[in-house]
């Protein structure tokens, strides 16, 4: 019902892609619950989690009781300790890069939740660490890596059954609850507008589907309409953009899901290509069924409809991991990372106030 919760584990027999010690991971900041999905998705590949640091040791401690091969320590303990390959962590947005940079200067890849960054600067101190340390800076873009049904399209493009990718719309929905979010959450300059923190799932999607390296933002707007406790904070956004294959995509963010919805967004992608369409029904199918992983696919064949939970998998973690250890670049490029999030900070920097409270 929480989109700050949703950590997905996969239903069917996930891959090991290590023997056991073989890569060994720690968690530096527990601040967006995201953290437990990104947790999941590593151990469901086989690695192994060592230690937690955080600022608010009751929340250490309760991470330690989720996952019992975790023991409390301090960031500088873990940053010290050679053993381990990866920090994961979902600080605070506005520290990520910080936290970033020391965990690849430490000699770590490092994972974080979205948004990677929140500057334009950021993208090239990012980019200049990876160049220096040889090291990863990878972004936990959730909304396609840990949906079955969006791993299950990405396939499908893969396969050219939709031909050249024309056009994507992209609704992606979700449930405030104000009440459950920290004060940063609400604060732009430490947790960034709308468009770059729910955005840039929205944007990695686009480039993913659409094979694109570059795109361009033709159109952005923001603007908060109904949420007069926090002036500042943005809970409407959408964006039209371009990309370098020709595809272009409407993306809207919005943080107006209704309380009586059975899921905590309802996330959808619709794809039209030149052999093929399809709608993406990411979370539920309104009042039909609460699972989500629903797609309907149509071709000259005719009318198809897919329920893929627990049928995929999340492929993304198994990839990264072997990454990490080989020098490969299957899971997702830099390149690929860094123009992800150039483009929700564009489309955040460059949005048109909209009206509503001002």
């Amino acid at each position: 019902m929480d989109g700050m919760n949703y950590a997905p584990v996969f239903q069917g027999n996930a891959e090991k892609v290590v023997k056991p010690g073989e890569f060994r991971f720690s968690v530096i900041g527990l601040d967006h619950g995201h953290i437990y999905a990104m947790v999941n998705g590593l151990l469901e590949a086989g690695a192994e989690i060592v230690a937690v640091a955080d600022s608010d040791a009751a929340k250490a401690e309760d991470f330690c009781k989720r996952y019992p091969g975790a023991v409390v320590s301090t960031e500088q303990e873990i940053l010290s300790d050679k053993t381990i390959q990866l920090i994961t962590s979902a600080i605070r947005p506005d520290k990520r890069v910080a936290l970033g940079l020391k965990a690849m200067g430490s000699g770590k890849h490092f994972f974080c939740d979205k948004p990677g960054m929140l500057k334009m600067e950021d993208i090239g101190k990012v980019r200049e660490g990876c160049k220096a340390t040889g090291k990863k800076y990878m972004v936990y873009f959730g909304e396609r890596i840990h949906v079955e049904g969006a791993v299950f399209v990405q396939d499908m493009i893969d396969k050219g059954l939709f031909g050249k990718i024309v056009t994507i719309t992209i609704l992606a929905p979700h449930r405030l609850n104000p009440s459950t979010r920290p004060d940063w959450f609400f604060d732009p300059d430490k947790n960034g507008g709308i468009l770059n923190d729910i955005g840039s799932h929205q944007v990695e999607q686009l480039l993913s589907y659409t094979h694109s390296e570059h795109a361009e933002v033709r159109y952005s707007a923001a603007g908060n309409m109904h949420t007069p406790d926090h002036p500042r904070f943005q809970d409407f956004g959408e964006a039209v953009i371009d990309t370098d294959s020709g595809a272009s995509c409407y993306v809207r963010v919005d943080w107006f899901t209704p309380d009586g919805l059975g899921a905590w967004g309802d996330g959808r992608v619709f794809i039209v290509g030149t052999k093929a369409t399809c709608e993406i029904r990411k979370y539920i199918n309104v009042g039909t069924d609460s699972n989500g992983d629903h797609i309907f696919f149509t071709d000259s064949e005719g009318e198809h409809h897919y329920q893929v939970t627990g049928k995929v998998g999340f492929r993304f973690f198994g990839q990264f991991i072997r990454d990490c250890l080989d020098g490969t670049d299957n899971a997702m490029t830099e390149d690929h990372v860094l123009e992800s999030m150039r483009l929700a900070i564009e489309s955040s920097d460059k949005a048109r106030i909209l009206g509503g409270l001002r």
